[in-house]
């Protein structure tokens, strides 16, 4: 989501660079190892690679214009529709007090095992909604002195791997199917904890300390 890293680079910029490196070393290690796993579990087959260049020309402006207009038809269609359901349902869980069920619910995780305090819990549900409200919401916590610089790290660690937006999530399941869909939800929502609290606990045994 360009929105939402967007907001984690600012973030990351005004903790250090030691703090932005060692965000970059745990994604892109993540990705590796996730990666490297799968191809294990699911190895298939490899096939060549044959791609066609073809001769490079000068792009002709009616041609950019139809298509760009194609691509903004399909989101305003597909995607828009997604992130009105999406808010509509932040709006119902909001009046139902679901967010503070599942916020006292979820606790003892978020602030014991990531270290967080218990109000991140609600910038992640909207990260699930809509990701740069997710964000957008660990922007605020940190403007209002709720999170330390180890704090801020970690709970962008976990936004950052954290499950797809709604919208993101049911275009999965228009071309996956639900299985998928939910192997994926399963297995992400965990494992984004898991990584957050290694990166938390490493940071406080090892008295890391950003300047």
């Amino acid at each position: 989501c360009s929105a939402q890293m967007g907001v984690i680079l600012a973030m990351l910029g005004g903790i250090s660079l030691g703090a932005a490196g060692i965000w970059l070393a745990v994604i892109v290690g993540t990705i590796f190892l996730v990666g490297y796993l799968s191809a294990k579990v699911l190895p298939g087959q490899t096939s060549d690679f044959l791609l066609e260049m073809p001769p490079l020309r000068k792009p002709l402006l009616r041609n950019i214009l139809i298509k760009t207009l194609a691509r903004l038809e399909w989101y305003l269609r597909e995607a828009v529709p997604l992130f009105f359901l999406g808010t509509f349902v932040l709006f119902v869980m909001d009046r139902l007090a679901v967010l503070v069920w599942i916020e006292n619910a979820t606790g003892p995780i978020i602030q014991t095992f990531l270290g967080l305090p218990r109000e991140a819990t609600v910038a992640f549900i909207m990260g699930f909604l809509r990701r740069d409200y997710g964000a957008a919401g660990l922007f605020l916590l940190a403007r209002e002195g709720q999170l330390d610089t180890i704090q801020t790290l970690v709970s962008l660690v976990v936004i950052t791997l954290f499950m797809p937006c709604i919208a993101n999530f049911f275009m999965i399941i228009k071309e996956q199917g639900w299985r998928v869909a939910l192997g994926m939800a399963i297995f992400i929502l965990p494992f984004a904890i898991l990584i957050g609290g290694a990166v938390n606990w490493s940071l406080r045994l090892l008295n890391v300390v950003f300047p």
